[in-house]
């Protein structure tokens, strides 16, 4: 049980020296991921149209 409390202890010494991004920085991250996420995901979706196309006209 002492390592347990331990742990918990030298964990929340830890969180103290964390260096947290400030509001703008959190901001401006989160937007880049969810920019990056959505044309990524256009890419996708066009790459998968243009296959699925191509396989249609090979079909046939």
């Amino acid at each position: 049980m002492n390592k347990i409390k331990a742990f918990f202890s030298n964990v929340k010494l830890e969180m103290f020296k964390v260096s947290w991004p400030t509001r703008e920085e959190l901001l401006n991250s989160t937007a880049v991921v969810v920019v990056s996420v959505a044309l990524l995901a256009v890419f996708i979706g066009m790459a998968d149209l243009f296959f699925t196309f191509m396989v249609g006209l090979i079909i046939k």
